[in-house]
Formats: structure tokens, sequence, C-alpha cells
């Protein structure tokens, strides 16, 4: 396969592509640039930075990559964005490279989905299978796992951890982790339950997810501290490795407090 580069665009000679990557129009590529076997960039794409995009990505026009973060602590240090393969980045995403204070890279996974204008900041960790819809805002150090969809509009606060198969309606303010399988919702952002919408339609059972919605209402209820009722909640369901997912994401703990419910019987459908 051979590497298509419309005559409009700038490519440095030392960027490195893979097999079969068309660049369209207006596009500009940097040296340090790794673009994988197939990535397209539609037009008017500028990466830059030591910035690796995995393989079948593609990116739409006026997108940002790679270029420096906007963090006044930046100095320029050689620190790194990788993105996985088979994304799709829409219209005018800007993401950014890692910074000192951070680890040094920023990392999203495969088969992620930007839509239009959304922007991932420096030291960021996104898993595979996420959406961010329209206008996200997620601030730096954020970490997010897999299968998460987060709607237009929302704000991510930086170093929030967001666990996987969760769901953030539009609009949120996100100041607080999010658990696993949560759903949070409103400015500012609490939980309303559990993505049971998503669950479904990713083949987890009816037992499954039935059990899930009693560890909810368990380790939400009024009773005793949230660590005493995570360790009543890990005994009582002890083989259940799904629960085992949200009480080890609360457990483990980081720079935030955990989002917790306005009403624990809310659950939503």
């Amino acid at each position: 396969m051979s590497v298509t580069i419309h005559p409009m665009s700038i490519v440095d000679p030392n960027a490195r592509l893979g097999d079969g990557v068309m660049v369209g129009p207006f596009c500009t590529v940097g040296a340090d640039v790794v673009l994988g076997e197939g990535v397209e960039l539609v037009s008017h794409v500028a990466v830059a930075g030591r910035t690796a995009i995995g393989a079948r990505t593609k990116i739409y026009p006026f997108a940002s990559i790679g270029h420096p973060p906007q963090d006044l602590k930046y100095h320029g240090e050689p620190s790194t964005l990788t993105i996985g393969a088979d994304c799709i980045i829409r219209e005018g995403v800007t993401m950014n490279p890692g910074t000192e204070g951070g680890g040094m890279k920023t990392i999203i996974g495969d088969k992620c989905f930007f839509l239009a204008n959304s922007h991932v900041a420096h030291d960021t960790q996104i898993g595979d299978s996420v959406i961010f819809s329209n206008n996200v805002m997620c601030a730096g150090h954020v970490k997010v796992g897999n299968f998460v969809i987060v709607g237009g509009g929302t704000g991510l606060h930086q170093f929030i951890r967001v666990g996987d198969h969760a769901f953030i309606g539009g609009g949120a303010g996100v100041m607080h982790d999010v658990i696993p399988f949560g759903m949070v919702r409103d400015n500012p952002a609490h939980l309303a339950g559990l993505n049971l919408v998503g669950l479904r339609r990713r083949g987890f059972s009816r037992e499954h997810i039935h059990e899930l919605r009693r560890a909810y209402r368990l380790l939400f209820a009024d009773e005793g501290t949230l660590a005493e009722r995570v360790e009543d909640v890990g005994s009582e369901f002890a083989s259940h490795p799904l629960i085992h997912e949200i009480l080890d994401f609360i457990r483990v703990g980081g720079e935030r407090a955990i989002c917790v419910p306005h009403d624990v019987n809310a659950l939503d459908r």
C-alpha cells in the first residue's frame, strides 16, 4: 500500500507514515509524528509534537493534535501523546501531550469516538471504546475507563477518575470520581444510579444487573460510613467480580472524593 499526501499539505520528511496513510489538503504533520497504517487526515488537520496515532484512526478538519499543553507549568519538556487504533476524531477536537508533573504522557485507547470540539487535556488517560460527545471539556490528569460515554457540554474536573462502563449526562459538571457502571448528571454532578441501559446493551446478564442494583443500594445507604459499607458489601458479595470492581475503585481512591447520590432509590432505567 502506498502513502498519499495531498500537494497542498506539509509533512515533515522525518515524520513516520505507515502503509496506506492518507493526508488530505491543508494538513501539517510535524517531524516527531508517527501515523500508523491506514491513518487518514481528512483536511486542515494539524498534528505536532511527539504524537503517535494508531492504525486506521480518522481525523476530521480543524483538529489540533499534539500541540503544547495548556498548562502554565509546561516548559517544553519532551512529553508525548499516544492515540490508539480505529479512533474517530471529529472537527475541531483538541488533544494535548503530557507534562513533567503528570507522567509526561497523554494516552487514548482504541476505538474511541471524539465528537466535534471536544478537548482532551494534558496527562489524561482514556481507555478503549470511549465516546466524548460534542464540546466535552476534559481537564488535565483525568482517568477515564473503558466503554465510558460522556454527554455533550460536560466538564470533567482535573484529577477525577471515571470507572468502566460509566455514563455521564450532558452538561454535567463532574467534580468527583464516578464509580464503574455509574450514571451521573447535573451541575454539580451527582450519582443518579447505574448505567442500566448501557449494561443491557453490552450483554450483561439480568442476574448480574440485579446484583449490581442490590449492592448499589447497600453501598450508598444512610447507615454507617462509606468505608464500613464497602467492607460489608464486599463480604456479602464475595464472589461477584463486577461488584468488586466498584469496591476496588473506591478503596484505591484518588485526588477527589467519590460522587454520591442524592437518593439511593432513584436508580435510572
